[in-house]
């Protein structure tokens, strides 16, 4: 199946049918946050994300940078043809738990060494989650987990129909 015609972009946005494929992993220059039952859980302006053709950004936080006790292991895994092996993590804040709502790569594959100690979160799991002063809005569908901000441009994979892109 052929990929879609892009999204017209802005000044200041940037497309993911622009981002490469095997994807990037590059520095955040803004404060990323994520609150859960009410308590915000991390806080941090050491995020990474990774850029993958057609996805909207997966952003990436260092584990040290959550409140004690907002992540703990969680049944399951997955394997990326990229990154490697995936374990999930369960995400707790103000009184409730969302299982499986976080994945890291503990041994990453070569080239992707600086998610070492990082973890995703899925979006649509938590309350709210911020890049600077903007509230993200989650990939569509249920298996990915990119953050979507105005600066970014689609059609996104996860959208109904996207899933031979």
């Amino acid at each position: 199946m052929r990929h879609p015609t892009p999204d017209p972009i802005r000044p200041g946005q940037e497309s993911v049918w622009d981002y490469p494929r095997p994807p990037r992993v590059e520095s955040v220059r803004r404060t990323v946050t994520i609150t859960l039952g009410g308590e915000r859980i991390v806080t941090t302006d050491r995020a990474l994300r990774v850029l993958e053709t057609s996805h909207p950004p997966v952003y990436y936080l260092p584990i040290a940078d959550f409140v004690p006790g907002a992540l703990t292991p969680a049944e399951g895994s997955s394997f990326c043809e990229y990154k490697g092996q995936a374990r999930y993590l369960d995400v707790h804040g103000g009184g409730q738990a969302r299982a499986g709502a976080a994945w890291n790569y503990p041994d990453p594959s070569p080239g992707y060494e600086a998610l070492v100690d990082t973890v995703a979160v899925y979006a649509q799991q938590m309350d709210r989650c911020t890049v600077g002063d903007e509230t993200v809005v989650p990939q569509p569908g249920r298996f990915y987990g990119g953050w979507i901000t105005s600066d970014v441009v689609g059609p996104f994979k996860g959208a109904p129909g996207s899933m031979g892109w």
